[in-house]
């Protein structure tokens, strides 16, 4: 690790849910410190926390108890407005099944971080167009979803997630509902983004082949990391 502030701190964080009187703690006390640049691959059981963690370091949620720190920003205690523009400035989130708008093409997909801009139309169509670029899908600008394989809507997911140019990139179980040649090309993309664009890379994944793309892979079991692997 190097000398540098990390980009991501998690200090001492808990997350407690209440069902009716039962209590669940999901995470107990975690710290965690992530590198600029970084491709992380988090690691565990269902249930561990690693999706809580994804959530509280993307500011979808709070912790119970706790710090965290994303640059200077300390991103637990700021309002739901501060956090809404924050996430929209500072990261791009990854999900299992895309969540692409059905009605609207890749590239009107792609553009809607972009609405929450001052950027002109013209402006925000050039990054779109950068983007899809990046991911391989220029030529599928004009088409919807239902006419994309699942590999291709993972991939304006990708371009969704990048078209800000975000401080960091939160998946979660980015290939998980893609075919093994789906899923390798699109960690080919994410490690390309990593080492070419360097691309700060938090992923919670199952799947041992797509952890071992990471630079480092940590694994939690009851709301606790566990002893560092690769």
């Amino acid at each position: 690790m190097s000398d540098t502030r990390p980009l991501v701190r998690v200090r001492d964080a808990h997350k407690i849910y209440k069902r009716g009187v039962e209590r669940i703690d999901v995470l107990q006390g975690l710290d965690l410190d992530v590198e600029e640049g970084e491709f992380l691959a988090l690691m565990g059981p269902s249930g561990s926390g690693k999706s809580t963690l994804l959530n509280l370091i993307g500011g979808l949620d709070r912790p119970t108890s706790g710090t965290i720190e994303v640059g200077d920003d300390r991103i637990d205690r700021l309002s739901e407005s501060d956090l809404a523009r924050w996430r929209s400035r500072h990261v791009g989130f990854i999900f299992q099944f895309y969540n692409l708008m059905p009605v609207l093409t890749a590239q009107r997909n792609v553009e809607l971080p972009l609405l929450l801009t001052k950027l002109s139309k013209a402006r925000r169509r050039k990054h779109v167009a950068t983007a899809l670029a990046l991911v391989g899908l220029t030529d599928r600008a004009k088409h919807f979803p239902r006419q994309l394989s699942g590999g291709q809507e993972q991939r304006v997911g990708i371009a969704r997630a990048i078209v800000t140019d975000p401080t960091l990139l939160l998946c979660d179980e980015p290939t998980g509902d893609l075919d093994r040649k789906s899923g390798d090309e699109i960690l080919d993309l994410l490690e390309g983004l990593n080492k070419e664009q360097g691309k700060t890379i938090i992923m919670v994944t199952h799947d041992p082949q797509a952890a071992a793309r990471a630079t480092r892979v940590l694994h939690l079991d009851k709301g606790q990391l566990m002893t560092e692997a690769a």
